[in-house]
């Protein structure tokens, strides 16, 4: 079964107003938003595993665009938070400012479902005109309709928006 980004797209778990500019401060207030979530077992640990993977290397992918993530022991299925910067966040290791974030945690035993939904969101923000709409959605429930739309477009199929 293909995994989509709409499976874990919503948008209590989308901040359009990230307020820092340090990527630290960045990555935490846009993890933050997991925080309760029904399939993270332990946030601080999932957590602790962010800044451990950040702190390997860059998670930038240029373009404006970073996917901090961890594979962990710490999240029963795959959840993804995502922020949006107006003003950029920083991030020193890949020397990039960065305007969208998507925070992922997987499971340790699920790789290829991570793989799936990265190659997929990569898919979608590799196209100037999809990273501007993402950029100009007016809201979280704009933004989850506009990944929806341009899932559905480059996976050749309806939108389930």
């Amino acid at each position: 079964m293909t995994r989509r980004l709409s499976q874990v797209l919503n948008p209590q778990l989308i901040t359009l107003n990230v307020r820092s500019t340090q990527r630290s401060d960045a990555l935490s207030e846009v993890a933050r938003l997991l925080e309760g979530h029904s399939d993270v077992v332990d946030f601080d640990g999932l957590y602790r595993d962010l800044l451990a993977r950040e702190r390997l290397d860059t998670t930038c992918l240029g373009n404006g665009i970073a996917l901090p993530h961890a594979r962990t022991e710490h999240v029963r299925k795959i959840v993804m938070a995502v922020g949006r910067s107006t003003s950029g966040v920083f991030f020193e290791n890949g020397h990039e400012t960065v305007r969208l974030m998507f925070v992922f945690g997987s499971p340790e035993s699920d790789p290829g479902g991570y793989l799936q939904l990265v190659g997929l969101l990569c898919r979608i923000i590799k196209d100037p005109a999809h990273r501007e709409a993402l950029l100009n959605a007016s809201t979280p429930e704009a933004f989850v309709r506009q990944v929806l739309d341009l899932e559905a477009k480059v996976l050749g199929v309806a939108s389930a928006a």
